[in-house]
């Protein structure tokens, strides 16, 4: 596995248990948004897969669980022997995706590798275009229902100008209906990847999204992104 960091404490990444996140290097999406830039890429960390199992056996009596996130952890064809060895180790497992790869999630599930699973739905499926990919509009439906028939989940999205619009809201808010959380991600305009989304008009508003898609959803909230 190509690891693009490690965060060694968490109380905010997994609810209600302490973990530690590990990221992956490498995405298949360049959404302009985006603030971890640096993960976009394949890149050497210095954190090697040895280097974090002995991290996880020194802090054993310490941690409930692992969040892998990235870049975009599904992208990686070994993501299922690494999700085994962490279970192994008597740790949960969440994994943060962008669902663009519905066949690894399905392995994921079935084999049961995963915990929790927290799915960006970066805007409605037919505009991925926007976030730097092909379109992926079949992929990110399939990845939808895959997440919503599994217990433990959450959908959430950045209200990003030029990615985000109501239209593309009502769609979401279709695509989600019956989730158990959906989180309305605040847009934070420092160090992004690309600067010219400051420039950008016309953000929907997290608050008028939750308005929206409240009714869909078992619970849903405002968090910053």
């Amino acid at each position: 596995m190509n690891l693009g960091g490690l965060q060694k404490f968490s109380l905010m990444d997994y609810p209600d248990k302490v973990s530690c996140v590990v990221f992956t290097s490498g995405c298949n999406l360049r959404c302009p948004y985006c603030h971890n830039s640096e993960l976009i890429e394949m890149r050497d960390s210095g954190v090697s897969e040895e280097d974090f199992f002995e991290f996880l056996d020194s802090r054993k009596e310490m941690l409930d669980a692992v969040v892998v996130s990235g870049g975009e952890p599904t992208i990686h064809s070994d993501l299922p022997e690494f999700l085994e060895r962490i279970k192994d180790k008597g740790l949960l497992v969440k994994l943060d995706t962008n669902g663009t790869d519905p066949e690894m999630l399905e392995r994921i599930v079935g084999r049961g590798l995963v915990d929790y699973i927290a799915m960006d739905v970066k805007t409605s499926p037919e505009n991925y275009g926007r976030v730097g990919g092909r379109k992926f509009s079949g992929e990110v439906r399939r990845s939808v229902e895959i997440v919503k028939d599994f217990e433990s989940h959450e959908f959430r999205t950045t209200m990003a100008p030029g990615v985000m619009d109501e239209d593309d809201l009502t769609s979401i808010a279709e695509l989600v209906d019956g989730a158990e959380r959906y989180y309305a991600q605040e847009f934070r305009s420092e160090s992004v990847l690309d600067e010219d989304i400051k420039l950008e008009t016309g953000k929907m508003d997290a608050d008028r999204a939750i308005k929206m898609v409240k009714d869909s959803v078992n619970m849903c909230e405002v968090r910053e992104s």
